[in-house]
């Protein structure tokens, strides 16, 4: 396939996302019972944020011109993806990256998330077969020319010696911190809440831990958190939530709580589901220097990330700060 043909089948899909057909529907209803994390809602999030910031026609003239892609890749390598599950769709980026450099690709998807990229490539095939000789899937991926993979810190230990002879990018925990300075108006903190919740808080770019100033008062915060109540009618967002309260109470922790969350002191900016890390400091710059950058995804405050754009990627926000398409091209 050439440029102009991988452009227009992405347009086409562009089209097939939106209308959202029958056929997308079912393959939305078979994700949500596979996995009970992907609720209609977040499935539609996911697919409005492809939409509108990936591949949108402005965005993939951008790309092309941005990195000379050419006509036809000559050699054309074959790379094998390693893809994440933990929300909806999660692995389209780098699927579009290789599609739209040119080069092959064999998938490999996270038993989590197996159903709608899956859907995707069956409907993109059925518009033109062409498709399908540059996009598979498959549970071995030897024989590949690069190799791209997202897992956690374990597994990235065992994707750097397995494809340590070939190209490849890595990827593995991030996760998002806001820092607060008091001053937060009440919108703000709503958006804020979105950063952490929406998604469950599974997303490397949920907001997992907030640094506030030494007097600051949660009450706001666990005010605008109260937005996902809701959460606590899912059974197993509601046992993480037993089990986080739980620990918090043995440990004599001084928590907050609104019902549905638990926010709890940690240094660390990982936090599981339905828990929130706070730390205090004085100075802004204090914070920066006391951050891992190799942990952190996205800073959401004043000055940084607006809040309530975490879960909005733009096409050049990549993840762990790899320039993806850079190395499909440099291929």
């Amino acid at each position: 396939m050439n440029l102009q043909d991988r452009i227009k089948i992405l347009g086409w899909l562009r089209n097939y996302l939106t209308e959202c057909p029958e056929s997308l529907q079912d393959a939305k209803e078979n994700a949500a019972y596979q996995n009970s994390w992907f609720t209609p809602e977040f499935i539609d999030m996911s697919i409005s944020n492809i939409t509108g910031q990936f591949l949108a026609p402005g965005v993939l003239a951008d790309v092309v011109t941005r990195y000379h892609i050419p006509d036809l890749q000559d050699p054309i390598k074959t790379v094998g993806l390693v893809m994440a599950g933990n929300i909806p769709l999660v692995g389209f980026h780098d699927f579009l990256s290789v599609f739209l450099a040119g080069h092959k690709q064999v998938i490999k998807p996270s038993s989590r998330d197996n159903v709608l990229l899956r859907h995707l490539v069956e409907q993109l095939c059925t518009e033109n077969p062409a498709v399908a000789g540059m996009v598979g899937f498959s549970e071995n991926l030897k024989g590949c020319d690069a190799y791209i993979a997202t897992g956690s810190n374990n597994t990235a230990r065992y994707f750097e010696q397995y494809f340590a002879k070939y190209p490849h990018v890595i990827r593995k925990n991030r996760t998002g911190i806001a820092i607060l300075d008091g001053t937060e108006s009440e919108k703000e903190l709503e958006k804020l809440a979105d950063d952490i919740q929406q998604y469950f808080g599974l997303g490397c770019r949920n907001l997992t831990q907030v640094w506030v100033p030494e007097q600051y008062d949660f009450t706001a915060l666990l005010k605008a958190l109260e937005k996902y109540d809701y959460f606590m009618d899912n059974h197993k967002y509601k046992h993480n939530y037993d089990y986080v309260l739980t620990i918090n109470m043995m440990n004599r922790e001084k928590y907050f709580t609104n019902g549905s969350i638990v926010i709890s002191p940690g240094t660390s900016p990982y936090a599981g589901i339905s828990n929130l890390k706070y730390a205090r400091y004085t100075k802004v710059d204090d914070v920066i220097s006391a951050l891992n950058p190799d942990e952190i995804q996205v800073i959401c405050g004043h000055g940084f990330t607006p809040f309530g754009q975490a879960q909005c990627p733009g096409f050049y926000d990549y993840a762990d700060g790899v320039d993806t398409v850079e190395f499909l091209v440099g291929l």
